[in-house]
Parts: structure tokens; C-alpha cells; sequence
């Protein structure tokens, strides 16, 4: 399990974690590097190419989409997903 304090367990092994804005939006680079998913905002690219990225529950192919409150960012990979969730 996640070691964010926000980490909240929804079934199994998926965790979703809600991750604090202090603007009205942030891009999903910014969003996913704040969360601590990518190290660089660089790192989403590859991630995108491969359809790995959801927001909302369709897939996201712009890696400067802006998000909102509210939002649910999920990550599909081979090592398990992963799913955020924008809080301001």
C-alpha cells in the first residue's frame, strides 16, 4: 500500500490517492509529478503513446491536459494501476 497519507485502499491491491492543488487547475505533467508517479513531466510522454493514461475514465492523449478538483487520474501498467485523485 501506498505510503502517501492520503492513500485510500479500494479493492485489493488498488489504491487511489488524493493529491492536494493549491491552484484552480494544474496540467497532468505537473499533476503526475507532484503526485510522485513520474520523476520528470517528460516521463508521462512514453506513458501516453502507450494509452496507459486515463483521466476520468477516458483515455488522455494530451500531456498538458488541464485538471480539475475532483478529477481521477488512473495509470495502467504492466506493474499494476495506479489512481490519483485531484484535491484542492
Amino acid at each position: 500500500m501506498s505510503s502517501h497519507p492520503y492513500a485510500q485502499k479500494i479493492d485489493g491491491d488498488h489504491v487511489m490517492e488524493h493529491v492536494s492543488i493549491q491552484t484552480e487547475n494544474i496540467q497532468l505533467d505537473q499533476f503526475l509529478k507532484l503526485a510522485g508517479a513520474v520523476e520528470t513531466g517528460g516521463a508521462v510522454k512514453p506513458l501516453l503513446l502507450d494509452g496507459c493514461i486515463f483521466v476520468n475514465g477516458v483515455r488522455e492523449t494530451a500531456r498538458r491536459k488541464k485538471l480539475f478538483d475532483g478529477d481521477v487520474v488512473l495509470i495502467k501498467t504492466d506493474d499494476g494501476d495506479r489512481e490519483y485523485q485531484v484535491s484542492k
